[in-house]
């Protein structure tokens, strides 16, 4: 009985109480991730070449 009304109270809160956002609203959101995760990685890119132009450094000078 209880599981039916949690259940219950679970869909009242989702129906009722929460705010949904409008469509441009989620497009503008979707746009702001999409952007921020390509800038982060080209920056993770340019520190992996950066990072591996010094190992190829190290790694060619011969004692």
């Amino acid at each position: 009985m209880k599981l039916f009304k949690d259940i219950k109270e679970s869909y009242d809160e989702l129906v009722y109480k929460v705010s949904w956002p409008t469509q441009k609203q989620l497009i503008n959101s979707s746009v702001l991730v999409l952007i921020a995760s390509i800038i982060l990685a080209v920056f993770i890119w340019a520190v992996d070449k950066i990072f591996n132009l010094l190992m190829e450094l190290i790694y060619s000078i011969s004692f």
